[in-house]
């Protein structure tokens, strides 16, 4: 693997390669060379995928937030692969070092190049000139260096790879061509020889003027382009400010690209004053850049290059930094780098001097530490809230208020004041609320995020008290003060022994332990990787985690000792920084409901536009006041884009959101809540999810010596090792009973808090099982060097095996833990060195997953029927612990603590199984069997064994109980093999099997005997469960179409990490499945944050990343999501299409009455907005759910034909009515016309009224039509204050017409009409009620569905379809 390389990559176009591989031929033939997603390599498959395999880790970094990218970064495509950024020109760019897109800091060998080797590549690259092209930022991807070592040069015929010669970097590039275009692409970077091409390179005159940039923790693109403030751009952006009368402001305030390209001017980042920064999500801000007088080293800044550690010291690679110019991006601190001119990621900084824990527990002197202030800032979580002015700013300065400002005044100029008055009354009510809101939540997460204390530290060779804000990176600290309960920044621990609770970063309340680090954990300690190597994580203290208990080192009886930590990131640097971060600035969900709404909004502007000229055509034409022709004429766009409409969108979603909190579900993200409607496939965690957090132990099956068989179940302690020996079979050898006793007392991760255990739940429960008492407790205080000690209750204190008389008979049976090694979970077990009190010998006792086992067990060890009870008890969805045993005949503390974890654990005797049985949640099986009715694809993706997964997903119904579930496993070559074969077998009959290539079922041989419930007849209705290694192999090796089909059909993903359940959520989306996933927040953060819809089940803080919360810890909060996100959408359809509706009905009326320059009345446009639309569109959205959930899903597009035809449909039939009555008033004798006035305009006429009240009938009644009930909602019935609203409004409609009041006569400004005449307007307005709702449910849908046809044949395009169906309908037709 190469060290961050950029290299050369072949021309032809990822859309033709990714083409052609579909041929499974092909790629047979060329999967030995191809990993997906990636070009061609240098380095080995096997060492590449080794790496990755080797540092999986499920530690609370790579568990927790921002991202869960920690092992499997490199497997997905860039983010920005299709990103397009205003000030990035990627042609100019192109000769630049792919490195830019990296944090600096992980790649520092690149910077400058070797003396000697520059000539050599300069004059190489002489001889390639023009003939290769260097990579690009936009074909790069990340891929980290996961045993710990990269090469320090690229890996090449003539020169030998240099793998482990040095530390790892955290991530690489994998190197995709020849190390001659790796080094084409780094040329331009070297600033003490000139390129002929640098004018073409991206970069300007006087240095680069931009920088793309990949910020790998946060998984996103930005691109920072420098400027200066043009003094000539200013004058004139002032001039068109005030000469516009503040409306050029408001534009270029909302446009922020011209406001850049009118007051600046392009200038290199090394020189700008401010920069632009725009992410690939389009979002752009404008951000002043922090000068600093520094005067120190550059290395204090960016740390040492990897290679100047073996060289001598040299000035010139280290000059002095006069000035330090910082960037801070969304509380991400980026210095600028003179000798690389550009900026580099401030969190990966490692101190060079970190070498040796002795020299790093001196800590820092107070200059230092003024010093690395000014580079990383205090350390605090301080979020910045505006104050109410800003707020306030913001929000008057929205588009959506200013229009209704502009409205006002206009309404205000045509003397509309209580309109006016009443909608400024209802604008200033939202925004108040708004504000309050919004400062609110922020102080609420501001006083979650802020944590300050007082904290001794040492600083110049003196003990002091800080405050905790000024801790620094290299700063020394002491733990055990009683005053500190969490740890304030990430640090490592030096001295001393903590126990902490870090449910914040991993959502899982189980405390962990943490021991003194080593130089080696120094080492191995890489600030710039996404990921935490695992040797380091049981060192590292993380931000904001719970300190359980902090003792002082037990080797050091002086006063002075005490629990020391070192300082390696601060603020928001730290992970609860990155936790932080991930809430404040949430991944746009994609959702494009608003996004065509306000595409919408701007076609109906365009119609205004149209009736704005037609008005001012025919107002000039009647000769009216060119004053009153502007107002008119403006006034229909206020018409047809009415100002409340952004406000009625969100009313179904905060309806829905109110009645998850409930029930007890919270939502962080209410957009997500419409999202819940589109949900195809639900992913569900096992353990905590779908089955019961705790375990219970249903027994222990030992291997019985010498017979080397299983012995019976034995259910608990006393049959394991009865207490007497009148009470054991004598034809039994009670040493493996007795070695797994043992290791239950002494294998584990439990600890003595005050009195009480605390640890995993899995070990507690085993604990309780033993007669034992686990090892720890308080005794361990006051002595140094002595291990904990694991002793038998009272009554049980002797070992009756021991002779009778011999020394050894009276002496109390106490195992003492010399060393553990911890449970990691890419080996997937636990161990511990344990001697007997007086004993020179000692044991090593082991318990982990059943499947690790034999790589170190003996295999005469195992009974011949090992698989067969495995499979039993894991098919019926036991959880099974295996252990195993050795004995180490002379054994003393020293060569214990040398003793690696390898040489331990190898060459053990097998013991036998520990099983637990793990019940199904109650509500399990009937919400899978409802989602599973709703046609709601339901997935299982678990930790967990394989067998024991397929068990429970039969139990629950994820997987058919009389169908076939495959499962693959590898026949060649292993999951890091390229060229590795798999077969997929029937997990009930291992006779029928799965085609390779296209995972379709195989006929089964002619001689085999089907018979019920798997034969033949069943094979159609199968499925597929596969284990996280096989998952790994065919997303790297196999062809894109077996990925394809695995996803559709895979119902089961087992013994999956953390980082494969985000990767697999992520591949379901990229098959267009609207993805959920429903986990219990322990190792699920990424998963929950990537998918669609993430619903966690945890109260711990890491939950929080996560869109909604259940305080109900079972999924039946998952179809309650899912059915109160689809009556949201709906409703939120409903409402905008009411509104719509609104706006076309007033534009009509006032249409017809602007041809006689007639207008509606000040009250009427005031019953109409404030007694009609308000309350009939706020409880429209009241509807609540429909109970049950519809196999069909609501439509999310709102341009589709779905919804624009019955739109359009509606709004030709409103036209219509008001036109069959504009033209029957005009004819009636009794007719009263509008009296021209050329200043005013008259309202009090026969059309006006006749218009007012027919519209009246529509507006209400259409609510109606458009109300939309079963399959989504609860029909209309339900909806008592909606009823209500109608009926009543209804009943003064009918007053107003038939018999009103002479105040309201008067006041509403209606005219006289006859008793048949107001029949004949309520028949007109009731009938076409009647037409429009059968046209709604009968005719609309026709028709739009003959318009989809239609529009196909015409176009001679088939409709896009999602990517998941036609994988399916591929494997229908197979």
């Amino acid at each position: 693997m190469y060290s961050g390389s950029s290299t050369q990559v072949n021309s032809r176009p990822a859309s033709q390669t990714r083409q052609s591989s579909m041929d499974d031929e092909g790629w047979q033939r060329r999967r030995n060379m191809y990993r997906r997603e990636s070009n061609m390599s240098e380095a080995s498959f096997m060492t590449d995928v080794e790496m990755a395999h080797d540092e999986v880790f499920s530690g609370p970094m790579s568990e927790s937030v921002p991202t869960a990218t920690s092992a499997f970064s490199h497997r997905r495509s860039r983010a920005d692969s299709n990103a397009s950024f205003a000030f990035y020109d990627d042609e100019l760019d192109e000769n630049f070092d792919a490195e830019d897109a990296f944090p600096e800091d992980e790649f520092p060998e690149e910077a400058v190049l070797d003396e000697e080797e520059e000539d050599e590549e300069i004059e190489r690259e002489r001889e390639r000139q023009g003939s290769v092209r260097s990579l690009g930022v936009e074909d790069t991807f990340v891929e980290p260096e996961l045993d710990g070592f990269q090469d320090e040069e690229s890996q090449s015929e003539s020169r030998p790879s240099f793998a482990s010669s040095r530390k790892s970097s955290g991530t690489s590039r994998t190197s995709r061509g020849s190390r001659s275009s790796r080094r084409s692409a780094e040329a331009p970077l070297l600033k003490r020889h000139t390129s002929n091409g640098s004018e073409n390179s991206g970069q300007g005159r006087g240095g680069r003027t931009n920088q793309k940039i990949y910020i790998l923790t946060e998984d996103m693109t930005i691109v920072v382009a420098g400027f200066k403030t043009s003094l000539f751009g200013f004058v004139l952006y002032i001039c068109m400010c005030v000469l516009t009368g503040g409306v050029g402001y408001l534009v270029l305030r909302w446009l922020p690209k011209w406001y850049v390209r009118v007051i600046s001017r392009s200038t290199p980042l090394g020189q700008c004053d401010w920069v632009v920064i725009e992410n690939l999500w389009g979002e752009m801000i404008l951000q002043d850049l922090s000068k600093k007088v520094f005067g120190h080293s550059l290395s204090a800044v960016f740390g040492y290059n990897e290679k100047s550690k073996f060289r001598e010291y040299d000035e010139y690679d280290d000059p002095i930094l006069d000035e330090l110019r910082i960037l801070d991006y969304r509380y991400i601190r980026f210095c600028y780098h003179p000798v690389k001119d550009k900026f580099v990621l401030g969190n990966t900084w490692k101190d060079p001097n970190w070498t040796d824990v002795a020299a790093v527990r001196e800590g820092i002197d107070t200059e230092e530490a003024e010093n690395r202030e000014r580079i990383f800032g205090t350390n605090e979580i301080d979020i910045k809230q505006k104050t109410t002015g800003q707020l306030l700013l913001d929000e008057a300065f929205h588009p959506f208020y200013v229009f209704q400002i502009a409205s006002l005044v206009l309404w205000s100029l045509d003397e509309y004041y209580y309109y006016a008055a009443c909608i400024f009354l209802i604008s200033a009510v939202s925004v108040t609320t708004t504000l309050v809101e919004t400062k609110a939540t922020m102080k609420r997460l501001r006083d979650i995020s802020r944590f300050e204390c007082d904290i001794r530290v040492l600083r110049g060779g003196f003990w002091r008290y800080v405050e905790s804000s000024e801790l620094v990176p290299g700063d020394v600290y002491e733990v055990t003060d009683p005053n500190l309960g969490q740890f304030p920044c990430d640090s490592l621990l030096l001295s001393g022994d903590c126990i902490v609770n870090e449910s914040m970063l991993t959502g899982e309340s189980v405390p962990v332990s943490k021991t003194p680090a080593s130089d080696e954990t120094l080492e191995l300690l890489n600030l710039s990787s996404s990921s935490m190597h695992p040797d380091v994580a049981k060192h590292m203290l993380f931000s904001g985690t719970k300190i359980i208990r902090a003792r002082r080192p037990q080797d050091d009886k002086s006063d002075e000792a005490a629990a020391l930590a070192l300082v390696v990131r601060t603020g928001f640097n730290t992970t609860k920084g990155a936790l932080v971060r991930s809430i404040l600035f949430p991944k746009p969900s994609g959702f494009k409901f608003y996004r065509d709404s306000f595409r919408y909004i701007s076609v109906m502007a365009s119609i205004a536009a149209v009736g704005f000229i037609a008005s001012l055509i025919n107002f000039i034409r009647l000769g009216l006041h060119p004053g009153l022709i502007i107002i008119r004429a403006l006034d229909l766009i206020t018409i047809v884009v009415p100002p409340a409409l952004p406000a009625t969108l969100t009313i179904g979603t905060n309806f829905a959101l109110q009645r998850l909190k409930s029930k007890l579900i919270f939502c962080i993200s209410p957009q997500r809540v419409n999202v819940g409607g589109k949900i195809d496939v639900m992913c569900f965690d096992k353990t905590g999810t779908l089955t019961e957090d705790g375990l219970d132990v249903l027994g222990v099956r030992v291997v019985s010596r010498p017979a080397n068989r299983y012995s019976d179940l034995l259910t608990d302690s006393s049959s394991l090792l009865p207490g007497g020996q009148y009470e054991r079979d004598p034809t039994i050898d009670y040493n493996a009973n007795k070695a797994i006793l043992y290791t239950m007392a002494t294998c584990h991760s439990l600890r003595i808090v005050d009195g009480e255990f605390i640890g995993d739940p899995l070990d507690l429960k085993i604990s309780r099982r033993g007669p034992e008492r686990p090892s720890g407790g308080e005794d361990e205080e006051d002595n140094s060097l002595t291990p904990s000690v694991a002793r038998p209750p009272p009554g049980m204190e002797f070992d009756i095996d021991e002779e009778e008389h011999s020394p050894n008979s009276r002496r109390p049976i106490e195992l003492g833990v010399l060393k553990s090694f911890e449970f990691v979970s890419q080996l997937r077990r636990a161990s511990v060195i344990v001697r007997q009190f007086g004993e020179k010998s000692g044991d090593v006792y082991v318990k982990g997953a059943p499947e690790a086992m034999k790589d170190i067990c003996k295999p005469e060890s195992f009974p011949p029927d090992y698989d067969e009870l495995l499979a039993y008890y894991t098919h019926r969805g036991f959880r099974v612990i295996a252990c195993a045993t050795k004995h180490i005949f002379k054994l003393n503390w020293l060569k214990v603590q040398k003793m690696k974890r390898e040489e331990a654990e190898s060459n053990l005797d097998f013991m036998g199984f520990i099983i637990f049985e793990n019940k199904l949640k109650e509500r399990s099986a009937e919400v899978i069997a409802e989602l599973t009715e709703a046609n709601i694809r339901t997935v299982m993706c678990t930790g967990d064994n394989i067998l024991t997964a397929i068990s429970v997903a039969r139990e629950c119904g994820v997987i058919d109980r009389s169908a076939h579930c495959f499962v693959p496993h590898f026949v060649e070559g292993d999951a890091r093999t390229p060229l590795s074969k798999l077969v997929w077998e029937s997990v009930d009959n291992p006779v029928y099997t799965l085609d390779e290539h296209t995972l379709q079922p195989l006929p089964p041989p002619a001689e085999h005997d089907s018979s019920l419930p798997y034969d033949v007849s069943n094979l159609r209705n199968y499925s597929v469960a596969v284990s996280g290694d096989v998952f790994r192999w065919v997303v790297d090796f196999a062809s894109p179409k077996v990925l394809a089909n695995l996803l559709v059909i895979g119902q089961v993903f087992a013994r999956m990490s953390p980082d494969e359940k985000h990767e697999l959520v992520e591949k379901l989306q990229s098959i267009d499945y609207c993805a959920g996933f429903c986990g219990d927040g322990a190792n699920d953060c990424g998963a929950l944050k990537a998918a669609d819809v993430g619903i966690s089940l945890s109260e711990a803080e890491a939950s929080v990343a996560a869109p909604f919360t259940s305080r109900v810890f079972d999924i039946s909060c998952v179809p309650e999501v899912i059915r109160e996100g689809r009556a949201a959408l709906v409703t939120s359809f409903s409402c905008f299409k009411y509104m719509s509706l609104y706006s076309a009905i007033r534009f009509t009326s006032v249409s017809f009455l602007y041809a006689t320059a007639s207008n509606l009345g000040d009250f009427q446009f005031l019953f109409i907005d404030l007694f009609l639309i308000l309350p009939i569109a706020i409880f429209m959205g009241w509807s609540g759910p429909y109970p049950e959930l519809s196999k069909k899903r609501p439509t999310a597009s709102l341009v589709s034909r779905k919804i624009l035809t019955p739109l359009l449909g509606q709004i030709v039939l409103c036209i219509v009515t008001q036109l069959i009555g504009w033209l029957i008033v005009r004819q009636q004798p009794w007719y009263q016309p509008p009296v021209l006035d050329k200043g005013h305009s008259n309202s009090t006429n026969s059309e006006n009224s006749t218009l007012f009240l027919l519209s009246c009938y529509q507006y209400i009644l259409s609510a109606v039509v458009l109300s939309v009930g079963k399959p989504f909602r609860q029909s209309m019935a339900h909806n008592l204050p909606f009823v209500i609203t109608l009926l009543v409004d209804l009943a003064i409609t009918s007053y107003m017409l038939f018999d009103p009041a002479p105040w309201l006569y008067n006041l509403m400004q209606l005219t006289w009409m006859s008793q048949g005449f107001r029949i004949f307007v309520l028949t007109l307005g009731v009938g076409m009620f009647g037409v429009s709702y059968l046209a709604e449910r009968q005719v609309f849908p026709r028709l739009a569905k003959w318009v989809g046809t239609f529009n196909q044949r015409f176009r001679g395009k088939e409709k896009k379809r999602k990517g998941y169906k036609v994988v399916l309908e591929d494997m229908r037709v197979l």
